[in-house]
């Protein structure tokens, strides 16, 4: 979806059109969810703190977000999705896989498939959708981006390996600020650079994303899409409206934390073995602190007993803390209950 929750804001809102337009917190300590188009031009982008786009668009219109609301539009854009293929492999609200090699429609290409899902889109939603066409996953993903927002575009398998040759290894979905920069200090800055270095090159610098690495510099990409996803973590986080040093009021501060990770757990019907805490430090440096059991937490009340454990471990601070995030993963299904044969005189 092009640039979701804020389109989902202007075509709720007639008057936000055309205007620069950020779905997020418009305080002082706020971030950006997302952006609109208008804004973006202003190198506005998600997780940009709110002050820093307001000083580079001082028009910048703040919307809250409205989180149920993107939540049904996805699940009727999922809808247009399943209605062409099982095959759905969900990223976020906005973006999924879809494997079209066997279509319900009997379409005659993935590319005609594209164009009808655009247009349905538009007609139930009334918002725009990009599509990345192509015969793996990478090349799907990379051929979206390409002609954004409302485009289309085709990788065929003759033009796969050269079209990755000059992008920059940053463009790479995969590959993250932190590797791209370790990529650019090894000399590697395009999918060509990385193509020209061995499998036992990659592996010695990447370890075990080093083959997944050598294979898509080459347009390769075995990995199916998935319809069932396995969620890897839980996790919640807040942003202080001041800077805290105290542990009392950090400590206050975890308590609704574990709430909502707990409430999360509950209604998915999963239990994690590991916490993490999550600390942001007022100058923006980020660390974590996780401890693992063998067994998974039991409770919530565990769970805010062992986040406040790990925050104690950082005291003395060495600076004060602007956000706290509290973590949940190693993730299985619950345990169900141990069946009682029910007494009954006779």
């Amino acid at each position: 979806m092009d640039a979701f929750y804020a389109s989902v804001e202007q075509r709720d809102d007639p008057s936000l059109r055309g205007l620069p337009v950020a779905v997020g917190g418009s305080r002082e300590r706020g971030v950006v969810a997302a952006a609109s188009y208008e804004a973006r031009r202003f190198g506005i982008r998600s997780a940009m703190p709110s002050v820093t786009a307001r000083r580079r668009c001082p028009d910048l219109v703040f919307v809250k977000p409205r989180f149920e609301v993107y939540k049904a539009v996805s699940a009727e854009i999922r809808a247009v999705f399943t209605s062409y293929t099982d095959l759905v492999e969900p990223l976020s609200l906005d973006e999924a896989y879809l494997d079209v090699t066997a279509n319900r429609t009997g379409l005659p290409s993935a590319t005609h498939i594209a164009q009808e899902i655009r247009a349905r889109i538009r007609e139930i939603c009334g918002l725009t959708a990009s599509a990345g066409v192509s015969y793996n996953k990478f090349l799907a993903k990379l051929a979206s981006d390409h002609r954004k927002p409302d485009g289309l575009f085709v990788i065929t398998p003759a033009m796969g390996p050269a079209f990755v040759e000059d992008l920059a290894v940053g463009r790479f979905h995969g590959i993250g600020p932190a590797t791209s920069a370790k990529m650019n200090r090894l000399g590697i800055f395009t999918g060509r650079d990385l193509r020209d270095r061995s499998l036992a090159e990659l592996q010695g610098h990447f370890g075990k994303a080093g083959p997944f690495y050598h294979s898509i510099a080459r347009g390769i990409d075995q990995r199916p899409v998935r319809p069932e996803r396995v969620r890897k973590s839980i996790g919640a986080e807040t942003t202080f409206a001041a800077d805290l040093t105290e542990i009392g009021p950090m400590g206050e501060a975890l308590a609704p934390l574990a709430d909502k990770v707990w409430r999360a757990s509950e209604a998915t019907g999963l239990r994690g073995r590991t916490v993490t805490l999550k600390v942001k430090y007022a100058d923006f440096t980020l660390v974590t602190r996780a401890r693992s059991a063998p067994d998974a937490v039991r409770d919530r009340a565990a769970l805010e007993r062992i986040s406040l454990d790990l925050l104690a471990g950082l005291f003395p601070l060495v600076r004060p803390v602007r956000l706290l995030g509290v973590t949940l993963s190693g993730l299985e299904e619950a345990a169900a209950e141990p069946r009682r044969q029910m007494e009954l005189g006779l």
